[in-house]
Order: structure tokens, then sequence, then C-alpha cells
């Protein structure tokens, strides 16, 4: 049977175009549709655009730490309308990046809305239907809004880049990373900001120490953070959202919100109608090769909800090309796969975490916090905290937590050792890049407590 195309990608993120690129480049006739900008979340609403505004929100501290070093620095102001229009300005670069990248290639492009129409036919937005021997789900998720009285008052993170002017004051939902990040991000611009979360602690998932003390850092810095808490009522008000919580609070604040989790992006694209399994939390089953039941479509990225991080997304779709279209069957290797959180300080995160590690074997912990030099003498209180969880019995690092400003650069670094097999010993046997905080990963000696 002949296919208009070889490979017909749903969805324009990272992985799909990653994935269409690197097929087309073997000479594969690939079609790609898109319904929304080119470069999916991670570049128009996610990653890059929060990292901006990361970088923007910094330096609030940074002008307060050079008077301390000596530097004359006046009254600053920070202009959400100027960073705004500079940030839409490098989105737009990016998405045409992408789009040359996609031309470049030769995949060809559609912007709309595509459904899958059978095994091998894809539904375009204007009713045509073009044929396809793969079909490539890649549709990423979308921020879930909680059900909740009057929800409609509140806002999600695909919101927060589009505001004309920002609050003066927010209440932020939710304890993920999302929440925590763009809690720390608006308090660095200047609002003021409430952060509530139903669990008895902030980022779950990750090691509780190092939730612990991230949380703390996060009250210090300035953010009204409760946990055990959650939404009762919401009202609009003249002057804003009324908001009354569990706890018994009730605030009106000039926005509310909500970082609740995501969705996949599954919902009226005709996957169940086509034979594909959905799971329970809406998201794409798939097995080790990306492939769902249906043997000629595949997915990738946070439509599958495995590990929903943009890095993980390309090389699911680097490892379904290899599968498909190479010969080689690939299986994604979703093992010990690092993690920054950008709170400020940063969160950097790899392999296990204490509780699950001790779950798993015996272990050894190796911990300290302390004040870094830079900060201590701009007279900051923050300490950093770094963490290495030992195997008793292999001395394998199993995981390693960093607590620190420029955390995610270090764990990159300490994620190629620690996935290569690194030992305890192996940490140990580095001499110290000295005066660095990350030398205290191979100056630990001692362990703070066995379990």
């Amino acid at each position: 049977m002949d296919f208009d195309y070889d490979l017909f990608v749903i969805g324009g993120g990272s992985g799909g175009v990653r994935a269409a690129r690197v097929a087309a480049a073997d000479g594969v006739k690939v079609g790609l549709a898109e319904e929304d900008r080119m470069g999916g979340t991670c570049v128009i609403r996610g990653c890059v655009p929060k990292k901006l505004m990361v970088f923007a929100s910094e330096f609030a501290g940074a002008f307060s730490d050079a008077r301390a070093y000596g530097w004359d620095v006046g009254a600053a102001r920070f202009e959400w309308p100027v960073f705004r229009e500079r940030l839409n300005a490098e989105l737009d670069r990016l998405e045409g990046v992408y789009r040359n990248l996609l031309k470049g290639s030769g995949v060809t492009t559609y912007d709309t809305r595509a459904t899958v129409a059978g095994p091998h036919e894809v539904r375009l937005g204007n009713g045509t239907v073009v044929s396809a021997r793969h079909i490539l789900v890649a549709t990423g998720g979308r921020p879930a809004v909680p059900d909740a009285q009057a929800a409609e008052l509140g806002i999600t993170s695909n919101d927060i880049f589009h505001l004309p002017d920002l609050p003066t004051s927010i209440l932020i939902v939710g304890g993920g990373y999302i929440a925590c990040e763009f809690a720390c991000i608006l308090h660095g611009m200047g609002v003021e900001v409430h952060q509530i979360y139903r669990g008895a602690q902030i980022l779950r998932g990750f090691d509780g120490e190092a939730r612990g003390h991230v949380a703390e850092l996060i009250r210090e810095h300035g953010v009204h953070l409760h946990v055990g808490t959650n939404l009762l009522a919401m009202e609009k008000r003249p002057d804003g959202v009324w908001v009354k919580t569990t706890d018994g609070r009730e605030q009106v604040y000039g926005q509310v919100l909500f970082a609740t989790g995501r969705t996949p992006n599954t919902e009226g694209l005709g996957l169940e109608e086509a034979g594909v399994e959905i799971g329970r939390r809406g998201e794409v089953v798939v097995n080790e090769f990306s492939q769902t039941r249906v043997p000629s479509i595949h997915a990738i990225g946070d439509v599958t909800n495995r590990i929903n991080l943009t890095p993980v997304a390309i090389r699911e779709g680097m490892a379904f090309v290899e599968t498909v279209f190479r010969g080689n069957p690939t299986p994604v290797d979703h093992d010990l796969v690092a993690n920054a959180v950008f709170t400020q300080p940063e969160f950097g995160s790899v392999g296990l975490s204490e509780e699950d590690a001790r779950d798993q074997e015996p272990i050894e912990v190796y911990c300290t916090s302390f004040r870094a030099m830079k900060q201590a003498f701009a007279g900051r209180s923050e300490r950093v905290m770094m963490k290495l969880v030992v195997s008793r019995a292999t001395r394998r690092v199993l995981g390693c937590h960093i607590v620190a400003p420029q955390a995610g650069e270090m764990i990159q670094l300490a994620a190629i050792a620690i996935k290569m097999g690194a030992t305890k010993e192996d940490f140990d046997r580095t001499c110290a890049v000295h005066p660095t905080m990350a030398e205290e990963l191979v100056t630990m000696k001692t362990p703070v407590r066995h379990a």
C-alpha cells in the first residue's frame, strides 16, 4: 500500500520535532502538524521562558549583594512590560529557528490540529485525511485546573507570561516544582507571594531532607508558604480574588495561579477509537519502545506521562527513529535521569532519595550544610546543602541531592559519575577544586547516619 507519508508526527514540541528531523534526514517522508506554536511547551510556555524569568528575578538579590561587595548601586526597579517585550521577541526567534530546522530537513508542516483517524490515517483540521505508514503522537501535556468552586478565576503557568502587568500579590496553589519555581520568580520580581499546598511538604517525590531545606529557604526569602491547607472558596472582588482556605485564612489577592499538576493532551485525538490504550491519568500507554498496542502508532514525551522532561522526550524521539526506521530496536533508558528545580537557590537531584534507597537496601547518608562564601560575605544567612546516598553493600552512590546556587549546573556533572556507577570511594579519590561549593561533594568523609 502506498502512503502519503512514511511518518506523520502530531505535535511540534521538542520530542516531535527532533523525531521528525532525524527521520527526514534519513530520507523518510515526514509530515508534522502543530495546532499552536512550533516549539511546544518547553520553548513557548515552559522551560525557556521560565528560565529567562528566573534570570530576571535574580537581579534583585544580585543588586543587594553588589552593595556588600563595594559597588555603588542605585535604586533598582523591575519593569515587567520591558522584560515581557524582550521575552516575546526571543520566543518568536526560537519558534522561527524550529520552523527553519523542519523546513531545512524536508519535513512538511501543517499549522493545524490533527487527530488520529485510524491506524494509518491522520485527519487535519480542514477535514483532509492523509495516510501514514507510522504515526507518532507527541502532543505533550497541559496545566491541570482543580475541580474547585470558581476555579475559572485563576490562571495557569501558560498564562503567566502574557499578563499585561504583574499583580501586587498572588496566591500560588500547588507544591510541585512549577509552583515553587514561580513562587521564587514572582517574589524576586517584587510580587507579594503566598503559596499553599495540601500536602505536608512541598516537592513530593524528591528527597525529604532536601525538600525541607528548600521549603525553609523559600520562607526565608519572603514567600508566605503554607502546607497542609487547600482552597475552600473563591470569589471575584473589585480589588482581586477573595480566597478562603481550609486553615481558616481569608485574603484578597491580585491573582491566583494554579500549579496543581499537568494532564496529557489525549482528549479528542481519536486514539481510543483507533485502538490505542489510554491510562487512568489520560496518558498514552506504550511499551519500552514507545509503541502503543496499535503497532503503527507510537507516542513520546509528556503525553505518555513517563518522565516529563524535555531532554527525555528528545531521547525518546531519537530512540523511536532508531527502532522504527533504522532497524535497531532501542529501548529508552529512563534510569538515573537528573533533574533541576529552579527555585532560589536551585535544587538539583539525581538517583534515589534517602527514603527510596533505604526501602531498597541498607545505606549510608553523607550530608553537609554550610553558608557559601559568596552569600556569607554579602551577609546572607541561607545555607547550601549537599547530600550523597550510598549503598553499604556495593558502595555505589545511589543518589545525589544539592540545594545551592547553580545546583542545576552541578547536578549535570554529578549525574555523569553516578550514571557510570561511581562509588563513594571514587568521589573520595577526586581532588577538590577550592574554593568552590561543589568541593563538598568530594570531602564528606563520615556518614551522618545509617539506614
